[in-house]
């Protein structure tokens, strides 16, 4: 069990220090891995770019910043595009090349939807996504990454 945590965060370490490399500083873990859970999935995060998806000149600043990501990245992972998602023995879910490489996923907040939703139904934007429990709403914690 350790050993595979220990892995999980060594990986989850390389796209750390590539998000700090491109200047983001808000990053935050969640999914199976904060959860008191014998063998988690994957960890599963966000980070705050600080840009606005409603602004055109943030946006730019954006695409820049996501181009330097795959720069510093050998497999170029920094790419959300649902039509790169593959499929991973046992699992429904259709996973990102990030995932299947590092087994970790982490997405921009930019005021978006999660495609997480809360128990009415309606979807969630993060953090407050990350801040409860899938299964049964209950209210839970998350990590934040300190430089």
């Amino acid at each position: 069990m350790w050993s595979w945590r220990k892995l999980l965060v060594g990986r989850a370490k390389i796209l750390v220090k590539q998000l700090w490399k491109a200047g983001v500083t808000e990053i935050f873990l969640d999914g199976s891995f904060v959860e008191n859970k014998d063998y988690p999935n994957d960890i599963d995060g966000y980070f705050d770019p600080c840009f606005s998806m409603y602004d055109f000149e943030d946006m730019k600043l954006y695409e820049k910043m996501i181009s330097k990501l795959n720069d510093l990245d050998p497999h170029k992972v920094w790419d959300w595009s649902p039509d790169l998602r593959k499929p991973y023995r046992g699992y429904t879910k259709m996973q990102l090349p990030m995932w299947h490489i590092y087994r970790v996923e982490f997405y921009p907040h930019l005021s978006q939807g999660t495609g997480i939703t809360d128990q009415f139904g309606f979807d969630m934007q993060f953090p407050s996504a990350f801040r409860q429990s899938r299964n049964n709403f209950q209210p839970k914690g998350i990590i934040k990454i300190i430089p």
